[in-house]
């Protein structure tokens, strides 16, 4: 049982911050392109369960959804969500590709033994091992946040593998862990991570503020109480799975992603990056860090008032730049 103490850290556990940002010019006319896509009602949670498969990889059962056709596209959440968080994007972009959103180890309903390793490392190589469970070959690779970093690493190790690549506001190089996330991975090694979660799943407004999953989003009302229990309820089913979750923030170092800069730098790959303006956790110099490092980067769009996890909330902003970007690619011969 928790003490009062602990409540306390975990409702810092998330912490309270704004972020205002200017317009710079260009971006308004850019970002009011990517509103006029009409946005999209996305799945629900009854059909994300529905759809759920399992993919049998040496890492684990690892578990995704897939909608649309065509070549594939993988989508990588962040932390402390799943595949869900896509749920917006794939409904508007599977005319063109076999989306294929997975829920990476530690996190959502994938299944890994108590001894997986769940590092970024260890997540690109589940990828690899995926992509070769779904005989996927190339693949158009979309990160957000975590998923971000293990995006690069993938595309370091793997470009190969890519058509293209498309990273929105993600850890990158020496950026992580912020210092807005230090907190959060005291409260994991504390245990305290684990009564903020049980407070969000208990009490939705919280969950929804600004010291809970809120201060990722623009709009508080994004987290519906349904999305919610779809991202909280796996991390708490079982000791093991709380453990699992733990062990993903702990895992959290950024000499995974300073040891690929050399192979980013030679990363010819067509490679979009989306920004989030008002991100508490991944300042904007970070997407022009992947611009100047991506020799394969074609465009960089920032978003005016996007927060970390804008593809959930203002997904018409990811939208319309992966539709013009998969659709001016030439396709790629399957190997």
């Amino acid at each position: 049982m928790a003490t009062p103490g602990d409540v306390a850290r975990a409702q810092r556990a998330w912490p309270r911050r704004h972020a205002a940002r200017r317009t710079r010019p260009g971006q308004a006319s850019r970002f009011a392109l990517a509103r006029s896509v009409k946005r999209p009602a996305g799945m629900d949670a009854e059909t994300f369960h529905a759809r759920r498969r399992f993919a049998e990889t040496p890492s684990g059962r690892i578990a995704y959804v897939e909608q649309g056709r065509g070549p594939a596209a993988v989508f990588l959440h962040g932390v402390p969500l799943n595949g869900f968080h896509w749920r917006h994007v794939i409904d508007a972009v599977g005319d063109l590709r076999r989306c294929i959103a997975l829920d990476l180890m530690g996190l959502g309903y994938s299944e890994i033994r108590p001894d997986q390793d769940v590092s970024f490392t260890a997540q690109a190589r589940m990828l690899a091992e995926l992509c070769d469970a779904l005989d996927l070959g190339p693949i158009d690779l979309v990160g957000n946040d975590s998923g971000g970093g293990i995006a690069q690493l993938f595309a370091a190790g793997h470009p190969e593998r890519l058509r293209t690549l498309t990273l929105t506001n993600c850890d990158t190089h020496d950026n992580w862990p912020p210092e807005a996330v230090k907190p959060i991975i005291e409260a994991a090694r504390s245990g305290a991570l684990t009564e903020a979660a049980r407070l969000m799943l208990a009490d939705p407004g919280f969950a929804r503020s600004p010291a809970g999953l809120g201060v990722g989003y623009a709009h508080p009302s994004a987290p519906t109480d349904e999305a919610l229990r779809v991202y909280l309820e796996p991390l708490l089913a079982t000791p093991e799975r709380i453990e699992n979750m733990r062990r993903y923030w702990l895992s959290f170092d950024c000499a995974q992603t300073v040891a690929i800069e050399p192979a980013l730098r030679r990363l010819r790959v067509p490679t979009l990056v989306v920004w989030g303006l008002a991100d508490v956790f991944f300042d904007v110099r970070w997407a022009r860090w992947l611009r100047d490092t991506i020799p394969g980067v074609t465009r960089l769009i920032e978003v005016p008032e996007a927060k970390l996890f804008f593809p959930e909330d203002r997904p018409e902003a990811l939208i319309g730049p992966l539709r013009e970007l998969w659709t001016n690619q030439t396709p790629r011969r399957e190997p």
